[in-house]
C-alpha cells in the first residue's frame, strides 16, 4: 500500500505515504539509492494512473536513469512491481506486528488501524488499496497476484490474531477476525467510490461495536 501522496514525478522522495499510515523509516533506504529512486517514481505512477496505464520509458524518464540502469535492477515492469508492493508489505507487516505487541485494549488497537487508514484515505486522495487495484488490472496466474494473494491472507491472519484476544474459541476468534478484515478493506474501496471519509468512520464503528460485544455461551 502504499505510499500513495501525489508528488512532483521529476523529484522522486525517498519517504511518501504508506497504506495505513505506517512509518517507512523502517525501510531504512539510503535517500540517493538510484533502485530507490525507479522504485518511488513507479509507486507515484502506478498509484496514480494504474499499473497497465503506466510504461516502462516513462518510468525511465521519470527516474531520469539511463534504460541500461532500469534494466540492471529490474528485469521487467512486472518484476518492478513485484518489488514495490514487497515493499509496500514490509511497510505495513511491520506496523501489524508492532501494533500486536502493544500493551493495550483490543478496541484501542482497532481505532489505531482505522485511524491510521484514515489518515492513507485522506493523503492518498482516495485513490484506494494499491494490491486491490494492481490485483484488478493482471491476469491471475502472475507472480504478482501470486504475491497479493499471500499478502491479503497475511492481513487477514493478523486481524484473526488480534482477535483472539478478545475470544479464546478458535471459531470465534478466526469469524471476528474476518469481519473486521472484511470491514476494514472493504471501507478503503467504499471510500474510493464515495471519495470521502464516511465510510471508513463507519466501519470503525461497526468494528468497534463488534469488539465490545461479550462472548457468546
Amino acid at each position: 500500500m502504499l505510499n500513495f501522496v501525489t508528488q512532483s514525478l521529476a523529484s522522486p522522495k525517498k519517504f511518501q505515504i504508506p497504506l495505513d499510515n505506517t512509518d517507512r523509516s523502517v525501510l531504512s533506504v539510503p535517500v540517493n539509492d538510484t533502485r530507490q529512486q525507479i522504485l518511488d517514481t513507479a509507486s507515484q505512477l502506478f498509484c496514480g494512473r494504474g499499473y497497465e496505464l503506466v510504461g516502462i520509458n516513462e518510468i525511465i524518464e521519470k527516474s531520469r536513469v539511463a534504460k541500461a540502469t532500469f534494466y540492471a535492477h529490474f528485469r521487467s515492469k512486472e518484476r518492478l512491481c513485484e518489488e514495490w508492493l514487497k515493499a509496500e508489505a514490509v511497510l505495513v507487516e511491520k506496523g501489524n506486528e508492532a501494533l500486536l505487541k502493544l500493551e493495550l485494549p483490543v478496541a484501542e488497537k482497532v481505532a489505531r488501524k482505522f485511524d491510521g487508514l484514515k489518515k492513507y484515505v485522506k493523503n492518498s486522495e482516495f485513490r484506494g488499496c494499491p494490491f486491490s487495484i494492481t490485483a484488478s488490472m493482471l491476469n491471475p496466474d502472475t507472480e504478482v497476484r501470486a504475491l497479493i494473494r499471500d499478502y491479503k491472507a497475511r492481513t487477514r491472519l493478523f486481524w484473526q490474531t488480534l482477535a483472539s484476544e478478545l475470544r479464546t474459541d478458535p471459531a470465534e476468534a478466526k469469524a471476528l477476525g474476518d469481519t473486521l478484515f472484511l470491514l476494514y478493506s472493504g471501507s478503503i474501496t467504499e471510500a474510493q467510490n464515495a471519495q470521502g471519509l464516511w465510510p471508513v468512520d463507519s466501519a470503525k464503528a461497526a468494528a468497534l461495536a463488534l469488539c465490545s460485544t461479550p462472548t457468546k455461551r
